[in-house]
């Protein structure tokens, strides 16, 4: 089953280097392991740009569509057999990124 790792970025805390490397480890793990399939980090919400074409007609704002403390910094698409698992990986990247992180099963739909 696949598992989206959210990561919640934080504009009141810096982003922690004291651990050089540890995502890129947590990453190598993931693939050694066969749980990756896709991550990614994301630029700040200063860059996001929000498109609504529910009328027809396109309208593009800059921003966020929300204004928050927290906002999405980054997330991982995993491979887990259950909840439990999914929360185990979790644990990692949240220390590997030193971060919170929300997991939140794929509905299967797709």
């Amino acid at each position: 089953m696949h598992y989206l790792l959210t990561v919640i970025g934080d504009t009141t805390n810096e982003v922690d280097d004291s651990e050089p490397g540890a995502v890129d480890a947590f990453n190598e793990q993931l693939k050694t392991d066969g749980r990756w399939v896709f991550g990614g980090g994301l630029t700040s919400p200063d860059h996001a740009t929000v498109t609504d074409n529910r009328s027809g007609a396109p309208v593009f704002s800059d921003g966020p569509f929300v204004e928050s403390k927290e906002y999405l910094a980054g997330f991982w698409v995993v491979e887990a057999d259950d909840l439990d698992a999914a929360l185990q990986l979790s644990a990692g990247a949240s220390k590997a990124c030193n971060r919170k992180i929300e997991v939140r099963p794929f509905d299967g739909l797709a």
